[in-house]
């Protein structure tokens, strides 16, 4: 599923990111990145990958949703909400409670979930030249 998301935002990443992403998805040290799949039928239909982390503005961690993605055949089916709630829940329970994610202006389907879920925000994203 992994590979389909960063296909539709249009890259992909050397072998050696897939290893070391999931080894990190996989292991225990909190600064990493945590995983959740949406399994619908007894097949995986969706992933989240989630990261806490301190922010300069605040004296608790925030969450960064860094992944979300649902298989195009059951979109429109609540995963997607599932899984922004599911970590919506991580967050809280870890005392993160602040959520916040990027998406590309042409993800128009996903946008209209994150418009009913989320709060839009006014911040523009640069990247190093």
């Amino acid at each position: 599923m992994w590979h389909a998301y960063l296909a539709f935002y249009q890259t992909s990443r050397p072998q050696e990111i897939y290893d070391v992403y999931f080894k990190r998805l996989l292991g225990d040290d909190p600064q990493d990145f945590n995983g959740l799949i949406a399994v619908l039928d007894g097949r995986p239909v969706g992933l989240a990958h989630f990261l806490h982390h301190r922010h300069g503005w605040r004296t608790d961690n925030v969450t960064y949703l860094q992944d979300l993605y649902a298989e195009p055949d059951v979109r429109g089916q609540g995963i997607g909400r599932a899984l922004i709630e599911a970590v919506y829940a991580a967050s809280d329970a870890a005392g993160a409670p602040a959520v916040y994610w990027l998406t590309q202006d042409f993800n128009h389907e996903a946008r209209r979930l994150y418009d009913r879920i989320g709060k839009l925000s006014p911040f523009i994203k640069y990247d190093r030249v």
